[in-house]
Order: C-alpha cells, then structure tokens, then sequence
C-alpha cells in the first residue's frame, strides 16, 4: 500500500533550530506565518471566520526510527505513542493556533513549535465544543505532575 502526502504549505517560524523550539507550542508567545501556496489558496474561503485552527504538519528534520521516548516532564522511557516526540515513525505535527490575522493566503497565527520552512500538511478549523474532551488524561503524565507538585 502507498501513501501520498502533499505539502498545502510552509511555516515561516522565528525558530530556525530544534534548541530555540518549547516544548509545547501552545505555550510560545511568538508570530508565525502559515503560508499556503497558492493553488491551494481558494480552500482558505472564510478562514477568517475562525478564531483557532487545528495544524498539521510535516516535522521535516525528525528521526524516524524511534519507538521510544524520553519526554523532558518526567524522564523516564515511554513508547513513542503515549508521547508527544517529534522522533517517531510518522513526524506529524500537530498544534491549535490562535488566528491573529489572515493576509491573503498567509495566515498570522501563535501557539507553534515548529522550525522554519516546516511543510504544513493540513489545516481544519478548531472547535471547543467538538475537539475539546475535558476528561482526557494522560496516565504517566499525571503521575510525573504528582511527583512534581
């Protein structure tokens, strides 16, 4: 079975390395650019009807090969899909941005924690009444903020 992605997109990022980037996007206060080529541009129609979008996308520069995770909140070893590693055999980003401005076929969003020129593969409008499940946890994330606090 084959499997065809096509960039819509480029993130224009203040960060140009790993080392600049938090550890969740959400958090981050900075401006970024989504800027979706323009074949593309016509599945933006009132985008700017929207106040947060879900993003999707490539994260270019990660490994591939790993299956196990030492995320920064509790270090110790995790399989790679209970976490949030970018290194995982699927590199796909996701993040909900904050809309700031819609500049034709650019997008002015915060939220991000994605390195410059990252190929966007899909954006979808957010919703908290649908997307948000106020009673999911994450088990070992729980009991590291436990052990912390």
């Amino acid at each position: 079975m084959f499997f065809y992605v096509k960039p819509i997109g480029v993130i224009r990022s203040p960060y140009k390395d790993v080392s600049e980037c938090p550890f969740q996007g959400r958090f981050s206060q900075e401006t970024f650019v989504l800027e979706i080529f323009p074949e593309y541009e016509k599945g933006l129609k009132d985008i700017e009807t929207c106040s947060h979008l879900i993003v999707l996308y490539w994260l270019d520069r990660a490994r591939r090969d790993s299956l196990i995770a030492v995320p920064p909140h509790d270090r110790k070893e995790h399989g790679v899909f209970s976490t949030r590693s970018p290194h995982r055999p699927n590199p796909i980003g996701f993040a909900v941005v904050e809309i700031l401005e819609v500049k034709g076929r650019n997008l002015l969003v915060k939220g991000l924690d994605a390195i410059d020129g990252t190929p966007i593969l899909d954006i979808k409008p957010y919703s908290s009444k649908i997307d948000c499940v106020e009673e999911a946890k994450i088990g070992w994330f729980e009991k590291a903020k436990e052990k912390k606090f």
